[in-house]
């Protein structure tokens, strides 16, 4: 089971929200110290989120993205959302040295846009589904679609999509609790992994999760547990490391 630390990028520093809300918003410092944290605590991925990107629709924390990258100089897995709505855009982080984009609002707006940067970018792209009560959300989760997740999901399941993460974001920066049924529900409908995200409230969550990994979920996005101290984060890879040898 793979632990992801999120670091949520907002006006070039790190910040936790709650429930996507801007003006609700916890600072956390330097972005770049953050992700040294992370890697030093055992990270083996990291998890980028351009809040300013997904409202904006385009790229604006650049300058706190490139230094995240010089700090983890290729040491592991990165992975961005937010904003990323054209070609070009990827084409600019891939040679940057991001290593998975995140694809949200575009793929629930534009599919053939989806398909045009898995057949561009092969092996970089990562699919982020959010939802509200099973339907899925786009905008910086700013509005509902009514399409249901599971068939949105199964639209992704040929184009070569690494990965699907699922947040409910009812629960995100909530420490409420993983949404361990409906994560399950999804990772069965499709064949594409999951990586279940929002609500991470601690240890048991992560439990949890690894009883269940074998139906298809391969990670989580730790966000404002471990930055409140709820969980600790190293602690909790071990824990995992050792449930699903």
């Amino acid at each position: 089971m793979l632990l992801i630390p999120a670091i949520d990028l907002k006006d070039g520093q790190c910040v936790r929200l709650k429930q996507g809300d801007m003006d609700q918003s916890t600072i956390f410092g330097d972005p770049a110290e953050m992700a040294r944290r992370w890697l030093d605590a055992g990270a083996r991925r990291l998890h980028l989120v351009d809040l300013n990107g997904a409202f904006a629709g385009q790229p604006k924390n650049l300058a706190a993205i490139k230094a995240i990258l010089k700090e983890v100089d290729g040491e592991i897995p990165v992975q961005l959302g937010g904003g990323i709505r054209d070609l070009d855009t990827i084409e600019r982080y891939v040679d940057l040295g991001m290593d998975y984009i995140i694809i949200g609002t575009a793929a629930v707006k534009n599919p053939g846009f989806l398909q045009d940067a898995c057949s561009a970018f092969g092996g970089h792209i990562i699919v982020g589904l959010d939802a509200k009560d099973g339907k899925v959300a786009i905008d910086g989760w700013s509005k509902l679609t009514g399409q249901d997740v599971i068939p949105t999901a199964k639209r992704f399941e040929d184009w070569g999509v690494e990965s699907i993460i699922y947040t409910d974001i009812g629960r995100d920066g909530m420490l409420s609790g993983i949404n361990i049924e409906a994560t399950v529900k999804l990772s069965q409908a499709v064949r594409i992994p999951i990586i279940a995200s929002g609500g991470l409230a601690g240890m048991a969550d992560i439990e949890a999760l690894c009883a269940v990994q074998d139906e298809g979920i391969e990670g989580v996005i730790c966000g404002r547990a471990i930055y409140s101290g709820d969980l600790d984060f190293a602690a909790a890879q071990e824990r995992a490391d050792a449930l699903t040898e």
